[in-house]
């Protein structure tokens, strides 16, 4: 899909968003939109989904779940119960869903890293919900409904102040102070406080944007975690030592051997010189070396119940042929 297709389709489901913080506003939040379509601008030169949630209509659906998430737990279990698949997330919803699951697959599949990630959307929805109801409560002048929203559940605020270093964070604080403030009693007794309400719906606005674009990019990281997984286990079938046989058309059928070994998975300390980019799906191989301004690419597939590899080469300087690899030792611990 084309860039501007992709752009296209990101703006599309989140211009109700625009539409609704621009109604009444300035200058200043007419800058956060820019900044936001900015922000969407780069996200088009990335890999985008044809499609996306309508993730306005999922917070409307729970919005009163979604307000009473007050631990990592009830976040997890809204996730396997009804937010995952709303979000085109079965397969993760599933998984976290299932109980007892053996310690190796667990690890193999990521499940620690994905119920970190599925409780970090839960959070990122709660706080997206958190201010447009502040938003359109201070548009409509219901303030206590406002007070309410920031201070109503204890326990619910706790965990939200929880997820640490977030995008909305420092907007959220700031709605606590402006709301918890003598004024804004004064204002909601009928005492106008000048300034004040520009000052929550500019917070309020600015932790909609932030909460819009982080849930976003957390959708896309678990949407990912498939093809993470299945990259992981390609690794680790490539792991080992192998005995790799090139065969050079261009220079007069020239044959070299070499021999490399492929890391085990996460061990950034042992690297193969000129290895930029290795994908294993299933049988099939794909490796890209780039070395002394030279660049081959490999296209590989295993055999011999994944003890030989054999394939083909390209590279920048017209060489072509055909490589043989065979293991010699497993992969090191």
């Amino acid at each position: 899909m084309r860039a501007e297709a992709r752009y296209s389709i990101v703006m599309r489901h989140h211009n109700y968003v625009i539409q609704h913080i621009l109604s009444g506003m300035g200058l200043a939040l007419v800058v956060m939109v820019a900044l936001l379509g900015t922000w969407l601008n780069a996200k088009a030169d990335e890999s985008l989904p044809s499609s996306l949630p309508d993730f306005p209509s999922v917070i409307r659906a729970h919005s009163d779940q979604l307000a009473k998430i007050e631990s990592d737990k009830g976040a997890n279990n809204l996730f396997v119960s009804a937010i995952g698949p709303a979000l085109q997330l079965g397969d993760a919803a599933r998984t976290l869903g299932t109980h007892p699951m053996p310690p190796k697959l667990m690890k193999e599949l990521l499940v620690s890293d994905l119920t970190a990630a599925a409780n970090r959307l839960i959070g990122n929805l709660s706080a997206w919900r958190l201010a447009s109801t502040v938003r359109e409560a201070v548009n409509a002048r219901q303030l206590t409904t406002v007070t309410h929203q920031l201070f109503g559940s204890q326990e619910a605020r706790a965990w939200l102040d929880q997820q640490g270093e977030t995008p909305w964070n420092d907007s959220l604080n700031r709605l606590y102070v402006l709301v918890a403030s003598p004024e804004w009693t004064k204002e909601s007794q009928g005492d106008s406080t000048p300034g004040l309400l520009v000052s929550v719906l500019e917070q309020a606005a600015r932790m909609e944007v932030n909460t819009m674009q982080a849930t976003y990019q957390e959708w896309d990281r678990i949407r990912s975690w498939k093809d993470r997984v299945r990259g992981l286990r390609g690794q680790a079938r490539l792991c080992g030592t192998w005995q790799w046989i090139i065969h050079n058309h261009q220079r007069n059928h020239q044959e070299q051997k070499l021999s490399l070994l492929f890391p085990p998975v996460g061990n950034t300390q042992v690297t193969l010189p000129g290895l930029v980019e290795s994908i294993v799906l299933g049988d099939n191989v794909y490796l890209r070396w780039e070395l002394d301004r030279l660049v081959q690419e490999d296209s590989l597939q295993f055999s011999k119940e994944g003890h030989r590899l054999e394939g083909t080469f390209v590279n920048s300087q017209g060489g072509w042929g055909s490589i043989s690899g065979k293991r010699t030792a497993s992969c090191p611990p």
